[in-house]
């Protein structure tokens, strides 16, 4: 038996090298060089998606072939007979029902083979029975895009396909069910325009291209030389456009973690312990810094009562607040969470890096999780903007928080900011309007808001992200009006009152339980959560679960209306002085 050359070795089309062919399809046609992600047909797509012997087809009567008896340089007709022949499909989308690590979901998969994957009557038609089998059984639709655009043979008839398959995905919006995007290289057009932009979560292949014009049309009609990179992925994961980049052998995986832990009732992993760890190494507390006597907590570990705090000055926990060794809302995530899938961008453009979300599961239940990111090391805190949010933060938190919303998740925000970033740029974008926006959203969410501060909560930054059911603390935390610096440089007109102004300012925990400002403070061991993450990890958890579990059995008029009540509460006359 002789192999012959073509059999076990190709060129890769992306680098051009010599790559070993079984080697390759193992890979799923990924190159072990340079990466290069290889087109699937539909039917490769679904064999590598769902889980083997789950996968049942979902079929429906298609529209006539040939609507307006098209013919360029070949009659449609002739076309669609050729790409039937040639990839066994009737259509350029294959749908079916299945499950992706035994979680169940509905796929609708676009066939670049089958006349470039173009958005007609027959696509259109299969998307949206797919969404409508989606509704019907209440699990969540997956799309796999790859397209030229929409079907020009068809005219206005593909046009209108836009508009049918986006009013499918709004009734899914509607009614609570997740969406989710794969985009896989080209996706162009009127599928990019309609249906592959518009669910709840936008996962690509490294380098695949999105975009509405194609770069030789952009070229040719504005003759504008393009960037570098332009449209692919990793373009737009950079401009806050979709949520992530994930390469083709991981993306089962990472499908199966996100629909596990977008189900607001999510079972399954593990449920048991806190694992991961923070990403900075722990620290000493700052020179001069008494820990003083431990809190008392009660029983279910919380502190109530402002005596049962230890006594430190205010600028000493100013101090401790800022430790650039405390856990971040990353290693936070890390900690608390499972199955943690980062979501990103506010789909205007811009991804802000000082406010990080995502979905996971807190002990089997889904949850939202939103807060500020500092970082630990000067780098990270720098490419952090040291967690000051430009307006893309806040409108990248709003999009998480109306998500939470429509899936029934509970919302978790940890706040460590020392204010919101307050330059040119962030003026221009609104960043007023996008801080206001945030607080009117969360106080009419449906479903339980928990908000805990875990370092600063610097004036309207931390509050834009603080309009909860529960406001807890941890006892090193501070949260005030203004920075105590910039206090200092206001009233006593020098910084170096900052001491002074922090004093006066009463936002250590103890001022603020007394205050009533916070619900609880949740102690921190030994020196500070800078030296004891996993412990700090621990008593967070068992804090939000227990706040959880309270919220969540209240219906949402009641949620809400109490969440309104507790902030209407603060300066209200008291009954004394009424």
């Amino acid at each position: 038996m002789t192999v012959t050359l073509e059999a076990t070795w190709l060129i890769c089309p992306g680098c051009s090298d010599l790559v070993f062919r079984p080697k390759y399809e193992r890979a799923l046609r990924v190159c072990p060089g340079c990466g290069h992600h290889a087109r699937l047909t539909a039917r490769e797509r679904l064999d590598c998606l769902l889980d083997p012997g789950s996968e049942k087809p979902v079929d429906t009567a298609l529209p006539a072939d040939d609507p307006l008896g098209f013919a360029d340089t070949r009659p449609y007709a002739e076309r669609l007979a050729a790409a039937r022949a040639a990839t066994g499909l009737r259509e350029a989308a294959l749908c079916a029902t299945g499950t992706i690590e035994s979680h169940p979901v509905v796929v609708a998969c676009l066939d670049f083979a089958f006349v470039g994957g173009s958005l007609g009557s027959g696509v259109g038609e299969l998307v949206t029975v797919a969404a409508e089998k989606a509704l019907a059984e209440r699990v969540p639709l997956l799309i796999v895009t790859a397209s030229g655009g929409a079907r020009m043979q068809e005219g206005a008839l593909s046009l209108m396909q836009m508009a049918k398959c986006s009013q499918a995905l709004a009734r899914l919006d509607e009614a609570g069910i997740l969406t989710v995007a794969l985009v896989t290289d080209p996706t162009y057009g009127g599928v990019a325009a309609s249906f592959a932009t518009l669910p709840d979560v936008l996962v690509a292949e490294p380098g695949a291209h999105l975009g509405f014009a194609g770069p030789r049309v952009i070229e040719q009609t504005i003759r504008q030389r393009l960037p570098e990179g332009f449209q692919t992925a990793e373009f737009l994961l950079k401009r806050g456009l979709i949520d992530a980049v994930v390469p083709r052998p991981a993306l089962r995986r990472a499908l199966a973690r996100l629909l596990a832990a977008a189900r607001p009732d999510a079972t399954g992993g593990s449920a048991g312990g806190l694992t991961g760890g923070p990403a900075g190494a722990p620290s000493s507390a700052p020179t001069g810094v008494s820990a003083g006597a431990p809190a008392r907590p009660e029983a279910d570990g919380l502190v109530r009562d402002p005596s049962a705090l230890p006594r430190r000055t205010s600028w000493d926990v100013v101090r401790l607040a800022r430790e650039p060794a405390r856990p971040t809302t990353l290693d936070y995530a890390g900690l608390l969470l499972e199955d943690f899938t980062e979501l990103r961008g506010d789909r205007t453009g811009t991804d802000c890096p000082a406010i990080v979300g995502g979905i996971g599961r807190l002990r089997g239940r889904g949850v939202m999780l939103i807060g500020h990111q500092k970082g630990h090391d000067t780098q990270e805190r720098v490419k952090r903007n040291f967690g000051m949010p430009s307006p893309a933060g806040y409108r990248k938190a709003a999009r998480l928080m109306r998500l939470a919303a429509k899936l029934g998740l509970p919302v978790l925000t940890l706040v460590d900011t020392p204010g919101a970033y307050p330059g040119i740029e962030a003026e221009e974008q609104g960043q007023a309007w996008a801080i206001s926006e945030n607080q009117r959203l969360m106080s009419g969410l449906p479903v339980p808001v928990v908000a805990v501060i875990t370092g600063e909560g610097g004036s309207g930054g931390a509050l834009a992200l603080a309009v909860a059911d529960r406001v807890l603390a941890l006892s090193n935390a501070v949260y005030s009006v203004i920075s105590p610096e910039g206090c200092a440089a206001i009233l006593w007109k020098t910084a170096e009152a900052a001491p002074q102004a922090a004093a006066a300012l009463g936002l250590d925990a103890r001022e603020l339980l007394r205050q009533r400002v916070v619900d609880a403070v949740i102690p921190e061991p030994d020196e500070g959560a800078h030296v004891a993450a996993s412990r700090t990890a621990e008593r967070i958890q068992a804090a939000v679960r227990q706040a959880f579990e309270e919220l969540t059995p209240l219906p949402v008029a009641e949620l809400v209306e109490a969440r309104r009540r507790r902030f209407r509460s603060f300066g209200a006359p008291s009954s004394e002085e009424t």
